[in-house]
């Protein structure tokens, strides 16, 4: 049987990051790359209070997570995502969710699953 791999991209609010991390550990999620990005959503900005003045923002600062998974069930990452970051307002972020056909090591030249896979040599 092939093994599925996905990758899923979390755009969120940086405050979120510390507990999602934590949260992504415990489930086995242990390999991520994260950026600060730039965006805006449907509501296209908002008015903030910068130095007594009223500005409107057009981008919104997020984070951006991509995580690589093949034996963690995708579901159990959705599940605990929403946990950590959902408010119910808007901006809480959103979750992709997209198959990946293959994955090389560059240094090995493996490919799938053992790609993805760690061996730490020190431990022999």
């Amino acid at each position: 049987m092939e093994t599925r791999i996905y990758k899923i991209e979390i755009i969120t609010r940086p405050e979120n990051y510390e507990a999602l991390k934590k949260e992504l550990s415990k489930i086995g999620i242990t390999g991520l790359t994260v950026y600060t990005v730039l965006g805006a959503g449907m509501s296209l900005g908002f008015k903030e209070i910068y130095r007594g003045n009223e500005v409107e923002v057009d981008l919104n600062h997020k984070i951006k997570l991509e995580i690589i998974v093949c034996d963690t069930p995708i579901e159990n990452v959705v599940a605990v995502t929403k946990q950590v970051c959902q408010t119910g307002n808007y901006g809480d972020g959103k979750i992709f969710v997209s198959p990946i056909l293959n994955v090389v090591k560059i240094r090995t030249g493996e490919e799938g699953k053992n790609a993805l896979q760690y061996e730490d040599k020190s431990q022999k």
